[in-house]
């Protein structure tokens, strides 16, 4: 039983030294692509579990297109609604101001020139005019005002309780994702060098090794955090934009509307390889989704993980290593004055 425990205690230091290692390695080394720190972390599909394949280039739904002015299409519902507002609402508004300002200009260019009028009129006063440019404009803001504060209200709905939650975490310069409704797992995801990202058809400059995987139709819960600098999580497609602040949780709802690929990008200033952290959500119907998840050896409802306890778990709430400092543990040599001085 101890040497059992011993072996895994070992096994569970050694794999989180490793992860500590290949992160640290990550952030030390800004002369590469961020990508290269995180490659070969796939993590092979449970027994008996369906096998998880990535979707293909033919998916990606949310990304910038060459030339585009407008806001991209969107795959939420919160999404189509500010869309809708932007297409309905505030241009028709902004369009008729400016045509209505451009006009007066021109009409009083045309019609008050000294040619036309070489004696200036002496009128100061016009009582019909000032009710007009002060009423017109209040009805103006009353019918924007209207579905501008049914965006805002509906973008800070809360989540219902039964959502998925998953914790985004800004690093410089990669993002984390980790599930905690799923056994709390964390995936890292890096961006693909331009080379590897042509080799797989995605788009360079916004493929990662490793997505965010959601499922599609269902309310997500997603908390943003940031373990160094202040980032921002964004996804245009998705009218999705939450800043990621050290020493904060951040919330909103998202929901997915269709399977696919939508990408993103860091959106807040973060450091000299800001312009390197994009993002990538793959949203998968809930199927293929908790295949994903045992795939990453994660839990789905309420099944047992398969994955070895941590080996905090495993050891006595006194020290496990025999002689250490602790509670209940008698003091070691380096306790003593005589170490202290030798040290």
């Amino acid at each position: 039983m101890a040497l059992a425990q011993d072996g895994v205690n070992g096994a569970s230091e050694a794999m989180s030294v490793g992860q500590a290692d290949a992160r640290a390695a990550n952030v030390a080394d800004d002369s590469i692509p961020a990508a290269q720190a995180a490659e070969g972390q796939t993590v092979e599909p449970a027994a008996g579990a369906e096998a998880y394949k990535p979707l293909g280039p033919e998916w990606i739904k949310g990304q910038p297109e060459s030339g585009k002015t407008s806001f991209q299409k969107q795959y939420s519902d919160i999404g189509e609604y500010g869309l809708w507002m932007h297409n309905a609402v505030l241009l028709p508004v902004i369009t008729a101001i400016t045509l209505l300002v451009l006009g007066l200009i021109l009409w009083v260019i045309a019609r008050y020139n000294r040619r036309r009028s070489p004696v200036a009129s002496k009128s100061s006063h016009n009582t019909l005019i000032e009710i007009i440019w002060t009423i017109l404009p209040v009805l103006i803001l009353f019918v924007i005002a209207i579905p501008s504060i049914t965006l805002l209200v509906r973008q800070y709905e809360s989540p219902p309780k039964d959502a998925l939650t998953v914790k985004v975490t800004g690093y410089q310069w990669y993002w984390g994702y980790s599930y905690p409704d799923n056994g709390g797992f964390e995936v890292i995801s890096n961006m693909l060098d331009d080379e590897e990202a042509v080799k797989r058809g995605l788009p360079p400059k916004l493929a990662v090794d490793n997505r965010l995987v959601v499922p599609a139709g269902e309310p997500i819960r997603i908390q943003t955090t940031g373990a160094d600098v202040i980032h921002s999580f964004a996804v245009p497609s998705l009218w999705f934009k939450l800043d990621a602040v050290p020493g904060r949780l951040n919330e909103r709802q998202l929901t997915i509307k269709e399977p696919g690929i939508y990408y993103g990008q860091c959106s807040e200033l973060c450091g000299v390889r800001h312009g390197y952290m994009p993002i990538a959500i793959e949203a998968l119907p809930r199927p293929q989704f908790d295949a994903w998840v045992r795939a990453q050896g994660g839990t789905v409802g309420g099944e047992a993980s398969d994955a070895k306890p941590a080996a905090a778990d495993l050891q006595e709430p006194e020290s496990s290593v025999e002689g250490a400092p602790g509670a209940g543990a008698p003091p070691t040599q380096l306790d003593s004055p005589a170490a202290d001085a030798e040290v």
